[in-house]
């Protein structure tokens, strides 16, 4: 039995992923599952048995509908591919299923619960509840295929592979000798970061303390944003040193993980790692929150303060407020903390 599992993006969303997946494999032993997704997430899935990954090139030869028509061709001469299970639902996936569909293959799709969300999200009225994780919305889908499961989260999903120690020695980080701290200060969306401001007192204290500090980050204008913290003589700066496999090794090697929500969190959550999350314009309650028992270590705003948040899913709304009131007011001893409570009750 062959399932064909749709998932291009985002890169927290594929992530998430993993624990579904990873249960369907151990709960049906002759089920295989093909993965479409982008390339760069490849790392995420090295060393799963049953489990095999085609990269969907959509900016090169998948690109539009003549694209993702030989990307269907392609999979088909891969084999015969028994149910298609739609984890992503947008423009791109529902073209793929449509190909599959009119050659007879039964598609299922994710329920994103856009109503619930919309309901959640919206300036007045608010329904203001929890809805459902992610995570289960995939195995959801998995199950109305008729492939039921109860998702179990593991402490580390990802392959086990080191850092080399050549990087490490080189950049001194060996003997480890000292508390970690990442700190991932970005995200895709401004109404979802901490101000770079409030994020600098939390590094300086840590610096103060000689806690080694590894600032994660992609692009050239975070990576610039990044540079100023040099000054911190236990800075170190990851973002746009290691590839993705790698970063995934180090993280691993984390006794404290500060993010926004993001990428990052999602990523030290499902390597183990306890994470402070820091939450503005987005809630938990969308059903994108931290997994491994890191729910009470998620700094907001409660609602009961701001009721205006939050203001959208996915943090790419305008403030209403003007003012960023959802960040600003989180201040940066709540952070810290928060952070060294947990270095100091963390055991690798």
């Amino acid at each position: 039995m062959n399932l064909l599992v749709i998932r291009l993006s985002a890169m927290g969303d594929v992530a998430l992923t993993l624990p579904v997946l990873r249960s369907v494999l151990e709960r049906y032993p002759d089920v295989h599952l093909t993965l479409v997704t982008r390339e760069q997430f490849l790392p995420f899935f090295e060393n799963t048995g049953r489990l095999k990954v085609v990269v969907a090139d959509v900016k090169g030869k998948h690109k539009g509908i003549p694209g993702l028509f030989r990307l269907f061709q392609e999979l088909k001469k891969n084999g015969e591919i028994n149910a298609v299970i739609d984890l992503h639902h947008v423009l791109r996936s529902q073209v793929l299923s449509f190909f599959f569909r009119t050659a007879g293959t039964s598609v299922f799709k994710i329920d994103k619960g856009r109503t619930e969300k919309k309901r959640l999200t919206r300036k007045k009225n608010k329904i203001f509840k929890q809805l459902k994780h992610t995570t289960q919305r995939y195995a959801e889908v998995f199950e109305r295929a008729g492939f039921p499961v109860k998702t179990s989260v593991h402490k580390n999903y990802f392959n086990k592979a080191g850092i080399p120690e050549q990087f490490l020695q080189e950049n001194n980080l060996l003997p480890k000798n000292t508390k970690w701290i990442g700190i991932a200060p970005f995200s895709k969306h401004r109404e979802k970061m901490w101000p770079l401001p409030k994020m600098e007192q939390v590094i300086q204290y840590f610096s103060d303390k000689n806690v080694k500090i590894f600032l994660f980050g992609g692009g050239e204008n975070e990576i610039n944003r990044l540079n100023s913290f040099q000054k911190y003589p236990t800075v170190f700066i990851v973002a746009g040193l290691l590839p993705l496999h790698r970063e995934l090794a180090l993280i691993r090697q984390l006794d404290v993980m500060i993010s926004m929500d993001s990428a990052n969190m999602h990523i030290a959550a499902l390597s183990g790692i306890p994470v402070v999350s820091i939450w503005g314009a987005t809630h938990p309650y969308a059903g994108f929150g931290p997994l491994n028992d890191n729910e009470q270590y998620i700094i907001q705003i409660p609602y009961e303060k701001l009721d205006c948040r939050p203001c959208s899913v996915f943090g790419n709304k305008p403030c209403w407020r003007g003012d960023h009131a959802c960040m600003e007011w989180i201040m940066p001893e709540e952070v810290i903390k928060m952070a060294e409570n947990m270095l100091n009750n963390h055991r690798q």
